[in-house]
């Protein structure tokens, strides 16, 4: 069994006892919290496929957050003219939160 759940606007394939990295679902959220998404679009259960409508009517994604805050990969943004004499260096790092797919409820 397997859902397509739309968390803070990406989508993401949700099976259960998997792990997802998502976006930081802020200061609200501990480890050990209990969280519900309910904007499945696709449910698979036994072979039967619902395509929602734009989502699936009763279905539901419940997950637990085991780390809430964990920082990516750096990524260097180096801009560039040349024979201007203008250079930009600038890093980034993405926040997100490590969860634990508990069940899926179609």
């Amino acid at each position: 069994m397997y859902a397509i759940v739309e968390i803070q606007g990406q989508q993401f394939k949700a099976e259960a006892n998997k792990f997802l990295y998502v976006h930081y679902l802020g200061d609200a959220t501990k480890e050990g919290d209990k969280v519900e998404f309910d904007r499945v679009l696709l449910a698979e259960a036994d072979g039967t496929v619902k395509v929602g409508a734009p989502t699936v009517e009763g279905a539901k994604v419940v997950c637990e957050v085991l780390t809430p805050l964990v920082k990516g990969d750096k990524v260097i943004v180096f801009k560039k003219k040349r024979r201007k004499g203008y250079r930009r260096k600038n890093g980034h790092r993405q926040c997100f939160s490590k969860v634990l797919i508990k069940e899926v409820v179609a």
